[in-house]
């Protein structure tokens, strides 16, 4: 495995229970840190592992914030469903990367799609469950640096 690392988080997400098990994911694999752009959701509990005591979750207000604070030389990749976003089957994952999903209902706003450095896509033809879609690409990056 590389020296790198990857943190993952979710754009106005919806749901806790979502984020609890996208950082579940994250604490499985490894991620160095998970975090959200925005609150809409209601704490609850929906980690079981608690995850949190591995790996940190941060809150950004804004994606000009996220931004701001980004690791030095850490693109930002979009998970999206978009006409100028390269499968994930094809892509070549960053040393350093932060995964930005969308909202559960909306995807990534405009605004987060200009933020990112480059957008990747899920194989389908519809939208998929913010924590599923996370995890995929957790997996994916995860298979390629065995490999």
């Amino acid at each position: 495995m590389s020296r790198g690392f990857f943190a993952i988080g979710i754009d106005h997400g919806k749901t806790a229970a979502n984020l609890g098990s996208l950082w579940r994911t994250a604490d499985l694999f490894g991620a160095a840190f998970l975090f959200t752009v925005g609150h809409r959701y209601r704490q609850q509990s929906s980690d079981t592992m608690k995850s949190w005591r591995g790996t940190p979750l941060f809150h950004f207000a804004t994606m000009h914030d996220l931004v701001e604070h980004l690791p030095h030389s850490c693109p930002l990749v979009g998970v999206e469903l978009d006409g100028k976003a390269v499968s994930l089957a094809s892509f070549c994952h960053p040393t350093r990367a932060a995964y930005l999903l969308g909202a559960e209902d909306n995807g990534l706003s405009g605004d987060a799609m200009r933020a990112c450095h480059t957008l990747v896509q899920l194989p389908g033809r519809h939208s998929m469950n913010v924590a599923c879609a996370g995890s995929i690409v957790i997996y994916d990056r995860w298979a390629k640096e065995a490999s």
